[in-house]
This record gives structure tokens, sequence and C-alpha cells, in this order.
């Protein structure tokens, strides 16, 4: 198993949400959990895939702590994801596009990239951009 192979999971669990986004959470090469964005569904503007994932994964497994975790993600996580995986202790986060890119498509998006984030957290979290990024935001030119 390969970057490549767990982002592609995540573009699919994207095509299943009510925006463009999915992400996947990896321990020990096997995906454990997957999410994908439910705001309009669920009515709450945190349902992003990435809320979603974390939550599912530490509900699972109850408890708060994902250290040892990857999470792969088909677009930048926003502010509020960032410090939602500096909070779980989430050890490596995978990217496909970046916040960047996403303005770059028009996607409303708040300017402020995750590793900016990370610097001010306590959790030095690995971040690797750029994996899948052009079937990442093909997402986008079609929503």
């Amino acid at each position: 198993m390969n970057h490549e192979y767990f982002m592609d999971v995540a573009l699919a669990e994207a095509k299943k949400g009510d925006a463009p986004y999915g992400a996947v959470i990896v321990k020990n090469s096997q995906i454990l959990a997957k999410g994908c964005n439910t705001v309009k569904r669920d009515c709450d503007p945190s349902a992003h895939a990435e809320m979603n994932v974390i939550r599912k994964m530490t509900n699972e497994i109850k408890s708060p702590s994902l250290e040892g975790y990857t999470l792969y993600a088909t677009a930048e996580p926003c502010p509020m994801c960032a410090t939602a995986c500096i909070w779980a202790g989430i050890d490596e986060i995978i990217i496909g596009a970046s916040i960047q890119d996403l303005i770059d498509c028009n996607q409303a998006q708040i300017n402020l990239a995750c590793e900016e984030i990370i610097a001010k957290g306590t959790k030095d979290i690995k971040v690797t951009k750029g994996v899948l990024r052009q079937e990442s935001l093909a997402l986008f030119a079609r929503s």
C-alpha cells in the first residue's frame, strides 16, 4: 500500500458527500475509518470530512488519541480540521489539493495553511502535499 492507494480511497469517499471532500484514517497500512463532507446533510458547519472521520475513529477506539495514525485528505485541512488533528495527536497528514489550489479554483477557504496551525500547536505533525493533486482538483470541476 502507498500514499496513492489511500488517497484514491479518500477520493472515492469525497464523491459520497455533499461537497467534494473525503478523508480516511490509516494505521499500520490499514484503512480504519472513512469520512466525507456532510455539512448540508447534517446541518452542521463542523461536519467536514476530516472532522467526521476523526469523530468516527475516536468513537470506535473509545479514545480521543489518534497517535500513530495517518490522515489522508483530498484537500488541505482548514484551520478547524488542522486544529482537530493536533488535539487528536495525529502523526501525519497526507493532502491532495492545497488551500491555495482551492482558492485558485474559486472554492471558499480561509487562506491559512495547515502547517501554520501545526507550527503553533503542541504536536509535530508531518505534512505531505500534492498526492493525487490533479485528481483531487478534478472533484471541484464537477461540483
